[in-house]
């Protein structure tokens, strides 16, 4: 059965954006707690697709081996699902671009895998705001492809993007199972790209290493 893949920083609006989708209030539930999903989530929508609801990477409650533990699993899952048809990144427009973000495009890329970027809470800012943030953000991962990745804008709050993002899913059930293809020519990416799920750990009042830190880590990441 196809799947379809959500994740992206926590307190992005991810489950707010899987209940819309789905057209259920508490498909996925709504926690004012970053980093609430710690686990990954699979949801059957009319017998024909699956939605997977991946762990958000950025702040999670817990101890540092377990929240390791479920930032690795997603990354595992993204890797080598055999029928992942798509990954979702989700991405907030009310903020300037965020490096874990920008990180998290750069690994799907480098994984050559099918992705699509989506900006969220589109309804937070001006209209302004939002187009200046998402234009910011397309400037910094534009070197990575020949052509971007699909992107769209959504609010779960205002009930926008929901047809588009179906519409997405929708095609490529219909189209099937698809041959495999060489990706298009693009600019190089640095190689052995580290997956960006990072997490911060708040329970211990420590932090995992920012790419930027990777100098001063000793031992090995969690990945």
């Amino acid at each position: 059965m196809p799947e379809f893949a959500f994740i992206g920083r926590s307190n992005v609006g991810k489950s707010s954006l899987l209940n819309l989708l789905a057209g259920k209030e508490r498909l996925a539930r709504v926690s004012p707690t970053p980093g609430f999903t710690k686990l990954i989530n699979f949801f059957t929508i009319n017998k024909t697709w699956r939605l997977v609801d991946l762990p958000g990477y950025g702040y999670a409650e817990g101890s540092r081996k377990h929240v390791s533990q479920f930032s690795r699993a997603a990354a595992n899952y993204i890797r080598h699902r055999p029928n992942l048809c798509c990954t979702f990144l989700l991405v907030d427009s009310s903020l300037e671009p965020q490096p874990m973000d920008v990180e998290s495009v750069q690994w799907l890329a480098g994984l050559a895998l099918p992705f699509v970027i989506v900006f969220t809470k589109t309804d937070r800012g001006t209209p302004e705001t939002t187009a200046a943030h998402i234009a910011a953000f397309k400037e910094r991962i534009a070197g990575w492809f020949a052509q971007l990745p699909e992107i769209f804008q959504c609010s779960a709050e205002a009930g926008h993007g929901r047809s588009e993002l179906l519409g997405v899913i929708a095609k490529i059930v219909d189209a099937g199972p698809a041959p495999e293809t060489s990706s298009p020519d693009a600019a190089p990416l640095p190689p052995e790209i580290e997956p960006p799920f990072r997490m911060e750990v708040r329970a211990n009042n420590t932090r995992e290493k920012t790419a930027f830190d990777k100098k001063k880590l000793k031992g090995a990441r969690p990945w």
